[in-house]
């Protein structure tokens, strides 16, 4: 009986993960997004900090096809506090048109959280990446830094949003 309830809550707890939404209320995912040529290595300008990240530095994302079509990530950064480079690979799925940059991406088995791509320049140089909520934003450039004017833009679309711009930590790229 026992494991029977286990059983039937494991489903319940995969199918909540799988079905919720995956970015906040009134915000659209970027469109028309080209997957492809958002693949490669991002450098992380900005974020809001969290668990994960706290600390580190120099810190990337890396993207690549894999053959059953999901993506492969590989983030990056440099410990300050333990003086050694982390790495994480998860994996990341669009989540449901193939020409909108709404994804899901996973570092934990089958729990996936929301990978949004907000805002991208035509040349896919530099994008804004918010998660499900208002605790997660990135700000991407493929190079380590990015343009003032872009920062600025994507500052005025994350405060329209309602996201706390203050909170947001500017990332040392050395």
């Amino acid at each position: 009986m026992k494991t029977k309830n286990l059983f039937f809550l494991a489903i319940v707890i995969i199918s909540l993960s799988c079905s919720k939404t995956t970015i906040p209320d009134g915000v659209q995912a970027y469109s028309p997004f080209d997957l492809e040529k958002y693949l490669g290595k991002w450098y992380e300008i900005a974020r809001i900090d969290f668990k994960y990240e706290k600390g580190l530095i120099n810190t990337t994302a890396e993207y690549s096809l894999n053959k059953n079509g999901t993506v492969k990530v590989v983030n990056r950064g440099y410990d300050t506090l333990k003086n050694k480079w982390q790495e994480a690979i998860g994996k990341a799925k669009l989540d449901n048109v193939n020409d909108v940059a709404l994804l899901k991406v996973s570092f934990f088995g089958p729990f996936y959280s929301g990978y949004n791509v907000i805002s991208i320049d035509s040349n896919y140089h530099y994008a804004l990446v918010i998660g499900e909520s208002l605790d997660y934003l990135w700000i991407l450039s493929r190079q380590p830094y990015i343009p003032e004017n872009i920062k600025l833009k994507y500052l005025q679309i994350a405060n329209k949003i309602g996201y706390d711009t203050n909170k947001i930590l500017w990332i040392n790229q050395n």
